[in-house]
């Protein structure tokens, strides 16, 4: 069975203890290959990889660093087809999403901080009479970024990218549930003149590979994205080191719709919004509020559309859903439809495990699920699932849908529908969330900050928050 190999120094390596774990594919429910279980030695090599290599990398010039980064992007495409097969079996969601979503956008997560660095800009202050300050901003050194599961080289690339761009040299950690494209990455870095030790790809479990990265004194930031429980943890660990922290955490997003909203394009969207990845992404729509005028009307609608959603395995041409990534992850969500039951909830549609004939049919799938009848606070809906399940309310007053859509602990993303402008700005001034789409869903420009409020994070990444998360500015002042 193939052994995937920890990418440290410019070379593929086992881990130091020689150890590994399995890795199962989601769509069938049996392992297909095995990852290493690498500890802190395994970590110290990177960090003396990275610390050898930061003096030439951060010394580079910027179109140099650029120019390494555009042959990353372009490596990627070039074995697109690879890349989605592979991303696809390791995560269970269907090829089409994999073509479309995740590795078209790691392509251009290189591509877009290979170039935003020649322009990234420091700020200048004249004191008339006295002087000048000028902002320096410089590369921190060595960082770590630990990437999720959901969306695995999408938002790997959009931790490394950014950390690369400023000169920083990278220890990085995927998730040890779908490690399959990181482990592909180091080839293409290899492949374009990255230079040895500039990044560095471990595999492991986070309570050793990620807790030794966290602890390590030579990694001066952390990038997270995860769970908040996780999230703690880190923030309680490193703040007494003094590292830069960028935490993503988890989510509760609202779907608030009013009944003055474009009704097919936001039945449309909020069908995608709400399963898109199996509802394994963190900015979707898991609760959903509709404005009593319109709720019967709704409610038939979406039920129809989501019962005929095709749960499938993940090459099925046809298959608009594919396997949630793990058995745990599937049993967790199904224990939340019912609980759900118990708090006095109506499952509309779908709420069990679906099982597909062989090879499949031990494969994690559950049908997506819409419920109603449940309090606005009741542990269903203020707690993160995480998977393909939604619940839908009746609201009456603006008043009424802002108390339940920040009743949360959370504020990561919002989604908001109406055709009235004032109503628009006014709810998107008032809804806690790091994110607000009105009339859209996951509609992502590169330069804009993401990230979230409360228990959803701290910091932001993208575009110049990213590229100044993983800076250090320094002022200098000249006396005229």
């Amino acid at each position: 069975m193939e052994k995937i190999q920890n990418f440290i120094n410019g070379a593929y390596c086992p881990p130091t203890n020689g150890q590994y774990i399995d890795n199962v594919e989601p769509a069938t429910g049996q392992v297909y290959c095995l990852i290493p279980n690498s500890d802190d030695r395994d970590v110290e090599l990177a960090v003396q990889a990275a610390d050898a290599a930061f003096p030439a990398w951060s010394a580079m010039s910027i179109e140099e660093r650029g120019a390494v980064m555009m042959r990353v992007s372009k490596g990627i495409e070039a074995r697109m087809d690879e890349f989605v097969a592979a991303e696809s079996r390791d995560n269970g969601k269907p090829v089409s999403l994999a073509a479309h979503v995740d590795i078209p956008r790691a392509v251009s997560n290189f591509h877009f901080f290979a170039t935003a660095i020649e322009h990234f800009a420091s700020e200048s202050h004249n004191m008339v009479g006295e002087g000048i300050n000028y902002t320096l901003r410089k590369p921190i050194g060595i960082v770590g970024c630990i990437s999720p599961w959901n969306l695995p080289l999408y938002l790997f690339s959009w931790k490394i990218a950014p950390a690369l761009a400023a000169g920083n040299c990278v220890v990085a950690k995927p998730s040890e549930i779908t490690p399959y494209t990181a482990y592909l990455l180091g080839q293409v870095c290899k492949d374009a003149g990255m230079p040895d030790g500039v990044l560095n790809i471990l595999h492991g479990l986070g309570g050793s590979v990620g807790d030794a990265m966290v602890k390590h004194p030579k990694i001066k930031a952390i990038s997270f994205t995860g769970g908040t429980k996780t999230g703690e943890y880190i923030a309680r660990t490193a703040a007494p080191m003094f590292k830069k922290l960028s935490l993503e955490l988890g989510g509760k997003n609202p779907n608030i719709i009013f009944a003055d909203c474009d009704f097919d394009d936001m039945l449309s969207t909020t069908l995608r919004s709400s399963f898109a990845n199996q509802g394994q992404i963190c900015l979707c729509g898991s609760r959903i509020f509709v404005e009593r005028p319109i709720y019967e009307k709704f409610k038939a609608a979406f039920v129809e559309k989501v019962s005929k959603t095709v749960v499938s395995f993940p090459q099925d041409p046809a298959a608009r859903m594919g396997a949630l990534v793990s058995k745990p992850h599937m049993e967790k969500v199904l224990s939340y439809i019912e609980l759900a039951k118990e708090e006095g909830g109506t499952v509309l549609t779908g709420g069990e495990r679906v099982i597909l004939p062989a090879p499949y049919h031990e494969g994690y799938y559950v049908r997506p699920t819409v419920i109603e009848g449940l309090a606005y606070d009741c542990r269903t809906n203020q707690e993160e699932i995480f998977g393909p399940v939604v619940t839908i309310m009746p609201f009456d007053t603006e008043d009424e849908v802002l108390m339940m859509a920040n009743s949360t602990e959370y504020g990561l993303a919002a989604t908001l529908w109406t055709s009235d402008l004032k109503r628009a700005h006014r709810m998107a001034d008032q809804i806690e969330s790091g994110i607000v789409w009105v009339n859209a869903w996951l509609v992502r420009d590169l330069r804009t900050p993401f990230g979230g409020v409360k228990s959803s994070g701290v910091g932001r990444e993208g575009g110049w928050e990213a590229l100044r998360f993983f800076t250090e500015p320094k002022n200098v002042f000249i006396k005229y």
